[in-house]
């Protein structure tokens, strides 16, 4: 009986993956996705021209796959997952996250991440629904549960659903301002990341607050 030969591991093949991940990100970020082409990716990467396929399926895929990734980068699943499981006040849960996400946002060097969700946000494409349903909606359920305690009010809650993206909003208002507006116009805005946040939470505790005592009433 004559034995199949066997076939050494293909070598690299995660690190390639990563490589085009990366640098698809790179390249999303800068030409957007209608602009961006494989083939321009898979030369940045040094890479095989029919890697793309290979390793994601279609250009779709990879840009799906760059989404997921791109918000990871401002605010990743696990941890927010770790914060929330912790001791601390809900106060004090919520500042840390804020600041994460403010510091990755404002950053001068900023990563590619927070050029390709600002893209998207403000330019939907059919992928839209897999950085909400994929991406955010994960760690919107996690934050539910850090404003729910604040509020006193169950995650299924109408006033705290809206409570969460009323507070969220000032991060999406950071992505998508253009740099004209937060260095020339309102400079002080993200000249300090740690005081930005305090203000942040302060503004957002009061209309928590308010918002409680309104349902509390009720």
């Amino acid at each position: 009986m004559t034995s199949r030969p066997i076939r050494a591991p293909r070598l690299h093949g995660h690190a390639t993956r990563q490589q085009l991940l990366d640098v698809a990100g790179q390249v999303f970020a800068e030409h957007g996705y209608a602009n961006a082409t494989s083939k321009e990716i898979c030369a940045r990467a040094d890479a095989n021209p029919a890697s793309v396929n290979y390793h994601f399926g279609s250009r779709d895929k990879l840009y799906e796959a760059v989404l997921i990734e791109a918000h990871q980068h401002l605010v990743k699943l696990e941890e927010i997952q770790q914060v929330a499981g912790t001791d601390s006040a809900p106060r004090d849960k919520l500042r840390v996250i804020l600041a994460g996400i403010v510091e990755r946002a404002t950053a001068p060097d900023a990563h590619w991440g927070a050029r390709v969700v600002a893209r998207e946000l403000l330019a939907p494409t059919a992928f839209a629904p897999t950085l909400a349903h994929q991406a955010i909606a994960p760690k919107a359920r996690v934050m539910q549960g850090i404003v729910g305690d604040l509020l006193g009010l169950p995650a299924d809650h109408p006033g705290l659903q809206r409570s969460l993206f009323l507070l969220m909003s000032p991060c999406l208002a950071l992505l998508i301002a253009p740099p004209a507006l937060r260095l020339g116009v309102l400079p002080a805005v993200t000249r300090s990341a740690a005081e930005l946040v305090d203000d942040m939470l302060c503004y957002a505790e009061a209309g928590l607050a308010a918002i409680a005592a309104r349902y509390r009433q009720e």
